[in-house]
């Protein structure tokens, strides 16, 4: 009969990644070491050596086998078996689970996992498993070094030149981070090595399903190519008591997770924009706390503040750099291009079938393939059928792109819905001036509307209101801090609408034309004054009261500015 000690189970290598000594040694003429016909680095088995090892150890059960062979166990992935997933391949006896278990040990005694460094520029000198280098040593993951982290905001940061690749390693690494650090701090959580591999390989594969230029392809193109295509995730895997870790990556409850950490510290980095976030702090302080009978990540009730400054450093960054008014119409121009060379790209996907930029998202394969390589393949292309993209694209290459009219907000809570997009250019297309002479005739087709949802990444909700805090003198208890607990100046509004218009036509008469249009359409639909609509149209902003300045020390400087800008327009032939 085994001692308590003896029935108890294998401990979790170090975090260096070196194995401890098994609790349960067999004696050295019971140890068994590879077949001859095995290689000696087990990390480099297939489920048919897998199996043979199994054989080996005394496991010649073929329903077993044929188990592991239909959930493609390798030897990379024996060491991180745990009792659960052994039951589940069928071994249900506990001391046959920790047999297998000790002799998965031993494998590991001769090859002592080596950390692979990896120097980055935001983290500096970061660790990962050799399981996640075999997924970073993957087609599918080196695809993300040709993807552009801010697409077309390229074009107007120079600087913004890093990719999705490196951007999904610092998640990996985050990721890691925190996890790790949450597992130390509770050892009651009972976070397993297996867990926190878990972890870092959902933060390295986040990205994985981007296509070219980022958001452009799922914000833009895909929704205009594919109406019909909704894409949604999956969570399972873990059970309640671990929900805890799908807050790690990309937190659904209010928004805080290690992605936003990792891209406001690069691409601030990368755009020259000062980053205001210290994420070390949070990890510092995190904690799982019990809430509503579910577990959650918390932190300490000092740092409420930090995380309403991180959120107003993600919005700040979508004002200065992702929502750039001209990155965002070179993103349009990309867009359009891609559209007219749809039917007339082809793809090999699997089989040898033909997938369309578009529809390469239903392979694997195919979507592989998929890369911002795709505008230069355009571009250079002498195909007759691809002139209307190439042209689109040309107008990018020697910026000669459409041109912004002007921005503006709706009033109020009333916002425009997204089944309305589509019918705001023939709006702005109909709305000219009654009494004014206008040349060129301008269509629908001319103008681009765009239509901006700004917020705190949670519409018009709070997310700080889906936070919960601990105190020093009470960790275990989750509390709630309301925002006027917080301070006075924090925002009472958490989302607003832009919404900006565009000319196709470059030319001055017709960019004078749709700044009529546009000033117009604001005028009708009691939007806010644009902020140059005193400039651009001044016989159209006194129609309006309320946009008419009051105060008498600016009235006279607006009526010469008025006056001087009407003569320039006429002494110019814009009209």
């Amino acid at each position: 009969m085994q001692s308590a000690d003896s029935q108890k189970p294998p401990k979790r290598p170090r975090r260096d990644g070196s194995p401890r000594t098994p609790p349960n040694t067999p004696p050295a003429d019971t140890e068994r070491s590879p077949s001859p016909d095995l290689h000696p680095d087990h990390r480099t088995w297939g489920p048919e050596q897998v199996c043979s090892f199994l054989r080996d150890c005394g496991f010649s059960d073929s329903g077993l086998l044929e188990r592991c062979r239909e959930k493609k166990i390798t030897g990379s992935i024996l060491p991180f078996l745990d009792e659960s997933l052994l039951e589940d391949l069928g071994i249900s006896s506990y001391g046959k689970r920790i047999k297998l278990l000790n002799n998965i040990q031993q494998l590991d005694q001769t090859h002592v996992y080596t950390m692979k460094v990896i120097n980055d520029p935001i983290h500096g000198h970061i660790e990962f498993h050799p399981l996640l280098i075999r997924i970073i040593d993957t087609p599918q993951f080196q695809r993300l070094r040709y993807i552009k982290q801010l697409g077309g905001g390229y074009y107007v940061f120079p600087g913004a030149s890093h990719n999705r690749f490196e951007h999904s390693l610092g998640v990996g690494y985050l990721a890691g981070r925190l996890v790790r650090e949450l597992s130390e701090k509770q050892p009651e959580l009972q976070i397993s090595e297996r867990d926190m591999l878990c972890v870092q390989i959902a933060g390295l594969c986040h990205d994985l399903g981007h296509g070219p230029f980022s958001h452009m392809f799922d914000g833009r193109f895909i929704p205009l190519a594919r109406p019909d295509v909704k894409w949604t995730w999956l969570y399972k895997g873990r059970p309640k008591e671990k929900s805890f870790l799908y807050e790690i990556v990309a937190n659904k409850r209010n928004g805080i997770d290690v992605d936003k950490w990792d891209y406001f510290a690069r691409d601030c980095h990368h755009l020259g924009i000062q980053n205001n976030f210290d994420y070390k702090r949070f990890i510092k302080f995190a904690r799982v706390c019990e809430v509503d009978d579910r577990k959650h990540i918390c932190t300490r009730e000092k740092e409420v503040g930090n995380l309403y400054d991180m959120f107003h450093t993600r919005n700040s960054l979508h004002r200065r750099a992702y929502q750039h008014k001209v990155g965002n119409i070179i993103d349009t121009m990309i867009t359009d291009a891609f559209l007219e060379a749809d039917p007339y790209i082809e793809i090999t996907g699997s089989e040898g079938k033909k997938y369309h930029i578009s529809t390469a998202i239903d392979d694997m394969e195919a979507f592989t393939k998929l890369t911002d390589n795709i505008f230069l393949e355009i571009l250079y292309s002498a195909d007759p059928k691809l002139d209307a993209a190439r042209a689109i694209l040309k107008k990018i290459e020697c910026r000669n792109l459409y041109k912004f009219v002007g921005e503006t907000q709706p009033i109020g809570k009333i916002k425009i819905k997204r089944e309305n997009y589509e019918s705001l250019p023939k709006g702005v297309a109909s709305a000219k001036p009654s009494d004014m002479v206008l040349e060129p005739e301008l269509k629908a087709e001319d103008f681009i509307v765009d239509v901006i949802n700004m917020d705190y990444g949670m519409e018009d909700k709070n997310p700080i209101d889906h936070v919960r805090f601990y105190c020093k003198s009470e960790p275990s208890q989750a509390i709630m801090i309301t925002k006027n607990q917080v301070s006075q100046f924090l925002p009472e509004v958490f989302a607003e609408q832009l919404i900006r218009v565009y000319c196709k036509k470059t030319d001055k008469r017709s960019l004078y034309a749709a700044q009529q249009h546009f000033v117009q359409w604001c005028l009708i639909n009691d939007f806010t004054k644009p902020q140059d609509g005193d400039i651009v149209a001044p016989l159209i902003t006194p129609r309006k009261s309320e946009w008419n300045y009051t105060d008498s020390a600016q009235s006279p400087a607006h009526t010469r500015e008025a006056s001087k800008c009407r003569a320039q327009l006429f002494r110019d032939g814009s009209v």
